[in-house]
């Protein structure tokens, strides 16, 4: 297999809003918040119109796209035995992804991501995890693991107890990993571990340039240049409206954003743009196009509503 998702196996349930919505429930846009409470979340939901309920997660959304670009992929993310569970299993199954977790009777739902798109086509996100952040080291088949060539994990999964044990488990037993930091919220807290991770044992990490300014604490974007080269892995960082860049040893290549887009919702961009470079990357693509693969699916992806192709 080329490549293995483990993620948070999430519902997206996406909805339109106005900015008075987010300033109501006190939500600061373009960021994740975890919602711990059920009844929190299912109260925020209640006066909303839903627009589209698709299977999501972030990495998995990746692998979706990887799928529809020809690679042979796998899944790993925790869902309970419901009707939003089986539905999920059920879209993964559609886009040829090979689901390598068997489904239960969990005590907590399967998860649910609540996504807002305001009027400028931002996207605020409101995360109820469910028993995707109970997964656990069980749950990650290490043979699966082995037998691809690449894993893909993302900074929305890792926490502590056992969903670390879970990461360091993937880890351990992977020929090469990509990460995505996946959220500024996600960096902030758990920077000493973050880095950790991508001083040491990641092959490639996806950042977005507000998250490994972060991270890194630079004062510029030169710094974020300086530790891409000097750290010898594979460093890609999208800058919005600026395009991407990746850095591989003193090896930096850019690419510009795609011109007169049609843009509606931005979710998915960052999602879609890993599943264009890692498509490259696997299939023995230079730094630049695999860089242009991944803008060109990031593309077509905020050209629509939701996260999937």
């Amino acid at each position: 297999m080329k490549i293995l998702g483990i993620g948070n196996a999430i519902v997206d349930v996406i909805c339109k809003v106005d900015e008075k919505f987010l300033e109501k429930n006190e939500l600061t846009k373009s960021t994740m918040k975890l919602i711990f409470d059920e009844k929190e979340f299912k109260s925020l939901l209640s006066n909303l119109k839903i627009e589209k309920t698709v299977s999501g997660g972030s990495v998995a959304n990746s692998v979706v796209g990887l799928s529809q670009l020809g690679d042979k992929v796998g899944f790993i993310g925790k869902v309970c035995d419901d009707e939003l569970g089986s539905k999920y299993e059920e879209g993964l199954k559609k886009e040829s992804v090979e689901y390598f977790y068997s489904k239960k009777k969990e005590e907590l739902p399967t998860g649910t991501c609540l996504i807002l798109v305001t009027p400028d086509s931002e996207r605020t996100m409101c995360t109820f995890l469910g028993t995707a952040g109970k997964i656990n080291e069980k749950d990650v088949n290490s043979d699966v693991v082995k037998n691809s060539e690449i894993i893909l994990l993302e900074g929305y999964l890792w926490d502590e107890g056992d969903p670390k044990k879970a990461f360091d488990k993937a880890i351990n037993n992977a020929n090469k990993v990509a990460m995505s930091l996946s959220d500024q919220f996600c960096v902030d807290r758990h920077k000493i571990n973050f880095l950790d991770l991508v001083k040491g044992k990641l092959d490639i990490t996806f950042a977005n340039e507000q998250e490994i300014v972060s991270l890194i604490d630079a004062k510029n974007f030169e710094d974020v240049v300086s530790f891409g080269k000097e750290l010898g892995k594979t460093l890609v960082v999208t800058r919005g409206e600026k395009g991407a860049m990746a850095i591989k040893g003193n090896e930096v290549s850019e690419c510009a954003v795609k011109k007169d887009l049609n843009i509606v919702d931005l979710t998915g961009a960052g999602d879609l743009f890993a599943s264009g470079f890692l498509h490259g990357y696997v299939n023995n693509l230079s730094l630049k196009d695999s860089l242009e693969k991944g803008t060109e699916m990031s593309a077509k992806v905020i050209q629509q509503i939701g996260a999937r192709l």
